[in-house]
């Protein structure tokens, strides 16, 4: 049997190795950072700030970069997959607090970094960037930041559970401010879509990135905690969110009683543990468990994309999620003498 998981394993790596190199082969076609640009252009990213950003950023410096990211990626994900909801929700929540700058993964004696601020105490799979750092530092070291190295696990991870690819651009370089007063400028799972589009708006992305990202919790989990005053007492009264479909919260109620904070619950329910356009159908049945999956039914704009992707079973789910993943990598970055690479992810150096 342990013949049989190494057999497996390995061709996993190999097939997931084989997949990168085509899609890479593809996209490195853009000899330069103008026809980088241009892509960026095609798929309908910001041509602001790529400046400092290439496909090739490592290609001479540490050229077996991405291998060695994937490699690791695929060790810890393919034992454990729902590490792969984990670490796209790291890099999301590093990219909407002072950019992709890795700063999410800072640590602070005084645990007043982002990583200690109440929406950043769930998240988990640290030990994977750090795993693929160690590993990146052994072959390069100094070359590759840590926001370089998130950003790459994030996507092998979604990959590796047969989710959507995307190209990273690379050459982000890591901050060394991280505060957990700065957290405010997440989104909230309590936010209604007015203050999400401007929370998306802030970070140059728009209501179709809202819409698009928002898909991600297909794979996404959480706790009782954050739905209880949702399905008992939502105006005080001992209500319910009228947002809210009523057997839905008949279940969450048998799921979630009145004292339980903890017990887990899928975003996805049925299809969590596969990465599709299944959460869309979740939403358009009203049976959203966060405000802020339900209010997407409040916008003419998210809620015709949601309507599209139910009627057509997420034609272009996973394409629009790659390109809006690509331009959520571009948020806010350091280049060039900005920031610094860091030994390790955790501290300055």
């Amino acid at each position: 049997p342990d013949l049989q998981a190494h057999s497996d394993l390995s061709w996993l790596i190999l097939n997931k190795a084989n997949e990168l190199r085509k899609e890479r082969e593809r996209v490195m076609a853009l000899k330069n950072l103008l026809a980088l640009v241009v892509l960026l252009g095609v798929v309908g990213v910001s041509v602001a700030n790529p400046k400092g950003l290439d496909l090739n950023f490592y290609k001479h410096r540490c050229p077996d970069a991405e291998a060695i990211v994937l490699r690791i990626t695929i060790q810890y994900v393919s034992r454990q997959p729902s590490l792969a909801a984990a670490l796209l929700r790291m890099h999301f929540h590093d990219c909407f607090v002072r950019g992709c700058d890795g700063s999410i993964l800072l640590k602070s004696p005084k645990k007043d970094a982002e990583r200690d601020a109440v929406p950043n105490l769930s998240l988990r799979g640290y030990e994977v960037v750090d795993a693929a750092k160690t590993a990146l530092e052994k072959k390069c070291p100094g070359v590759v930041s840590c926001a370089d190295a998130l950003a790459l696990v994030a996507r092998d991870a979604v990959s590796v559970i047969q989710g959507p690819w995307w190209p990273v651009p690379l050459g982000r370089r890591d901050g060394r401010i991280s505060r957990s007063s700065e957290v405010t400028s997440l989104p909230s799972p309590f936010a209604g879509i007015a203050a999400l589009k401007k929370n998306f708006l802030d970070k140059g992305l728009n209501t179709k990135d809202l819409v698009v990202l928002s898909g991600g919790h297909t794979i996404g989990i959480s706790n009782c905690g954050i739905i209880n005053s949702r399905i008992y007492n939502f105006t005080g009264k001992g209500d319910f969110d009228p947002s809210m479909n009523p057997s839905y919260v008949r279940a969450l109620k048998k799921k979630c009683k009145p004292t339980d904070f903890s017990t887990k619950v899928e975003m996805d329910p049925g299809s969590v543990k596969k990465f599709d356009s299944h959460y869309f159908n979740i939403v358009a049945q009203k049976k959203g468990l966060f405000t802020s999956d339900s209010t997407l039914l409040d916008d003419p704009e998210t809620k015709s994309y949601i309507d599209t992707q139910v009627s057509t079973a997420g034609s272009s789910f996973n394409k629009d999620f790659s390109d809006s993943m690509l331009k959520l990598g571009f948020v806010q970055i350091l280049t060039g003498t900005n920031g610094e690479i860091r030994k390790k992810c955790a501290f300055v150096n």
